[in-house]
């Protein structure tokens, strides 16, 4: 009985845990073989979206993905390399709902008979009353990294996460579990 419980909560937790993270997409292009690549750099265009991001973010942002594909024996090479990586960083502005049930509080009423002349109470329990209904800011992150080969400049792979962030700017903490969750899904030998 110990054990089924045991088993229990840790299978609870993993689903807690799990719901937690965010939620990673990827497509790919079925064709190309990604385990013939070994070798990426940075595509260092200025863009419009690419000026409101900041040094450090964008540091953070480039040193989590290297250490993802440093995993997988991938090297660092400006000079003649097989891939290409984009990013793409966008934070906007959104509103989110929350509706919770609303419940009038229970009370007791009590009265005096004069027949009987004792007194007496009568309960009223609580009552749905509708719902509580607030609209609140969140700042969402959307992280999208590009991954593109070097000698025919057509995209092989990419993937993108959105979560909520606490700031304008994700912290790097923020940054690496976006970058994690992306690079669960990307397996180079498939």
């Amino acid at each position: 009985m110990k054990q089924l419980t045991a088993i229990l909560s840790l299978v609870v937790g993993l689903i807690f845990l799990n719901s937690c993270s965010s939620v990673a997409h990827i497509e790919k292009d079925p064709s190309v073989d990604m385990g013939r690549y070994n070798s990426f750099t940075w595509l260092d265009t200025q863009e419009e979206g690419d000026k409101y991001l900041k040094d450090l973010t964008k540091q953070n942002l480039r040193a989590a993905v290297e250490a993802e594909l440093n995993d997988i024996n991938w090297k660092k090479d400006n000079r003649k390399p097989d891939v290409i990586i984009k990013h793409d960083l966008l934070v906007e502005k959104k509103v989110k709902q929350t509706s919770d049930p609303l419940y009038s509080q229970p009370y007791i009423r009590r009265y005096y008979n004069p027949y009987t002349r004792r007194f007496g109470s009568i309960y009223f329990p609580s009552e749905f009353m509708g719902y509580d209904s607030r609209q609140y800011d969140v700042k969402e992150g959307t992280l999208t990294i590009t991954m593109i080969d070097a000698k025919t400049d057509k995209v092989i792979w990419q993937g993108w996460v959105t979560d909520e962030l606490k700031n304008q700017n994700p912290t790097s903490k923020e940054i690496q579990a976006g970058v994690k969750s992306l690079f669960k899904k990307f397996d180079p030998k498939s």
